[in-house]
């Protein structure tokens, strides 16, 4: 075997090592460094060049997929390619080399995933299935298909240390991890999903990386911030010296995931703590670079923003940074308070009124730039111009099941009745809905925090953990700390695992589900954002969607009691045209849903609305009243 320094072909990524024919070209970011060489087990040490900017470059002739390898810094202990593209030991064993020409793709006509008309689902690989692996998920992408899924997003992968974890741990930001399978397997599953008709969104990190099995600073402690802190540990450095290196990294690998592995966009956790003071927000670049790798096909970049600030999703020529989407915190927590009765800790800003929902419905983010109490500041920017399909709704995700002390799902924390009713307003209103593994059959599979750290390491996971609850005053005492599992136990990983035979138990959730979906994606009304709402009692609202065409719907919520509305001044409900009447088009209390049955709700006792229920309601003519006009 031979080698030489020299490249023969063109890279396509700035760092990592790139396959062709001949054999492998190596490059490394490692500017504080002055020898760097690539170690191949079983084959050659290779003395990469030093180029400008602290990189250092060179190409291994005979050196194919496969191959393991690792980097050796001035003569001292070999590490992991920062730029990995598999490790199939995990961040303290040897790189390897990936040939991502090799798989066979059969997406050619799979048009991507466009920023309306979506409806996503969180996925967690390693619980989704008892196998926990991209071939046993891929098995029940049709199940996810026709229930209404367009996208799953699939929490993060990015190679970390243990047998288990939730993956915000990342340290090999381009490694897939090996406890799902192999890259080709991750292939696999993005091109069963396209075929299932389903795109596939991968949430990554760009805030942090984890504690155990990062090795940057080995080759550039540039790479970190000395300016910014997060609470989960030193961000990037995005804005000061030396940043262009690490930019260059992160937009990469964006483009990266969109490329070879045909995804159809990003989820960014924490965008807030990606910290840039530069005129081009990295955020913005990175947007940018999603749509430049999938050369044409449709892309959804989404991100979860604490601060609510609206110019992530604003175009560039208003100051934005181009955005498809961003998370609305505000819905879920008026939702969890109206659902469960309780707002501690940061719940306390909401009281899950009729009024919140009607204002999320209309307007989004319900905190665009008010007093905050759990923040002691305001919250949010203006944000009513934004269209209301670029936010994203949900009433679970990882960290609000997790959160929740002992993981339990909200259909465990209220009734049965006001799951179903809450469900209809999220999979109903114009916000991008989101439903969580396991939430479209009422699962009461927990989800927990886990991560398979080294005791030292897991021990003050642990404790941090219990201070995180400690917030929620009714879990602050020692029986609530009881419950906190120790997120490094094997069995706190093994409880998560959805189940089955209680998708299969449950078909009324399911039929609830996918009813609903159905309604949103072919009721002409539905597919609008042309709405009004107005509060009909303490826990009712209305919301009327506009058709134009004498097709308009109202949605009626009441989270409480029966109702009964009379007198019933709110033009909101008068029929829209004379000689119509509004009629059950569907109901939460269907029987086939686990209800009792829906009495009319416009009588000529007037309104009288059932409680603990959602309807929708259409109008038609009353043939006693002649032709409408």
């Amino acid at each position: 075997m031979t080698h030489t320094t020299e490249s023969p072909a063109v890279r396509r990524y700035p760092v990592g090592a790139e396959v062709s024919p001949a054999g492998t070209h190596f490059r490394v970011w490692a500017p504080i460094r002055s020898k760097v060489e690539v170690v191949v087990e079983g084959g050659p040490t290779v003395p990469l060049r030093a180029e400008p900017d602290g990189y250092f470059a060179g190409f291994a002739a005979g050196v194919r997929d496969g191959a393991l390898y690792r980097f050796r810094l001035d003569g001292g202990p070999v590490l992991a390619d920062p730029a990995s593209r598999f490790q199939p030991d995990g961040p303290h064993g040897p790189s390897q080399v990936v040939d991502p020409h090799r798989f066979e793709w059969t997406d050619a006509k799979w048009p991507g995933v466009p920023q309306r008309g979506q409806v996503l689902y969180e996925m967690h690989v390693g619980t989704f299935t008892r196998e926990g692996t991209w071939a046993a998920a891929a098995a029940r992408l049709p199940e996810l298909a026709a229930l209404g899924v367009t996208a799953v997003e699939v929490m993060p992968v990015a190679d970390f240390p243990g047998k288990f974890g939730w993956g915000y741990d990342g340290t090999c930001l381009y490694a897939p991890t090996r406890l799902y399978g192999t890259p080709d397997d991750f292939r696999r599953f993005v091109d069963a999903a396209h075929a299932a008709g389903v795109g596939v969104i991968l949430d990554v990190v760009y805030n942090h990386f984890g504690p155990d099995g990062n090795y940057i600073r080995e080759y550039a402690p540039q790479f970190l911030s000395t300016i910014h802190t997060t609470e989960w540990g030193e961000p990037f450095n995005f804005d000061g010296p030396d940043a262009g290196p690490v930019r260059e990294f992160f937009v990469a690998n964006a483009g990266y995931w969109v490329d070879e592995y045909h995804l159809d966009g990003l989820r960014l956790d924490a965008t807030q703590a990606i910290f840039d003071d530069s005129k081009d927000h990295v955020v913005a670049a990175i947007g940018r670079e999603v749509r430049r790798a999938a050369r044409g096909r449709a892309t959804f970049v989404m991100a979860e923003n604490e601060p609510q600030d609206a110019n992530i999703v604003r175009p560039p020529h208003a100051g934005g940074y181009g955005l498809d989407a961003v998370w609305n915190d505000d819905l879920h927590h008026a939702a969890r308070v109206a659902l469960t009765g309780k707002n501690e800790g940061y719940f306390m800003d909401y009281l899950g009124t009729a009024q919140e929902f009607v204002s999320a419905a209309k307007w989004g983010f319900l905190y665009q730039g008010q007093q905050y109490r759990f923040h002691n500041r305001r919250r949010g920017r203006p944000a009513l111009d934004v269209p209301r399909h670029q936010f994203v709704a949900f009433l679970e995700n990882h960290d609000q099941v997790a959160n929740s002390g002992r993981g339990l799902r909200v259909n465990q924390v209220t009734s049965p009745a006001r799951f179903r009713a809450m469900t209809a307003y999220l999979l109903l209103t114009p916000a991008t809905p989101m439903l969580f593994q396991g939430q479209e059959y009422a699962s009461t599979r927990p989800f927990l925090y886990f991560a398979d750290h080294t005791a030292e390491l897991a021990a003050l996971v642990h404790n941090g953990r219990r201070n995180a609850m400690r917030l929620f005053r009714s879990q602050a005492g020692p029986e609530g700390m009881a419950l906190v599992p120790d997120p490094a136990d094997p069995a706190t990983f093994e409880r998560c695992k959805l189940d089955r035979a209680e998708r299969d138990a449950r078909p009324e959730w399911v039929a609830l589900h996918t009813d609903l979906l159905a309604l949103r994606r072919t009721d002409p009304a539905f597919a609008s954002s042309n709405l009004d709402g107005a509060v009909l009692g303490p826990s009712a609202f209305v919301l009327r969607f506009f058709s134009g065409d004498g097709g308009d719907r109202l949605l009626i919520v009441n989270l409480g009691r029966d109702l009964h509305l009379n007198p019933a001044p709110e033009p909101l409900l008068a029929p829209p045209a004379v000689g119509t009447h509004w009629h059950v088009l569907w109901s939460s209390e269907h029987p086939k849903y686990g209800g009792l049955g829906t009495a009319p709700l416009d009588t000529d006792d007037n309104w009288r609305i059932p409680g603990e229920a959602a309807v929708v309601l259409a109008a038609r003519r009353d043939p006693a009243e002649g032709a409408a006009t």
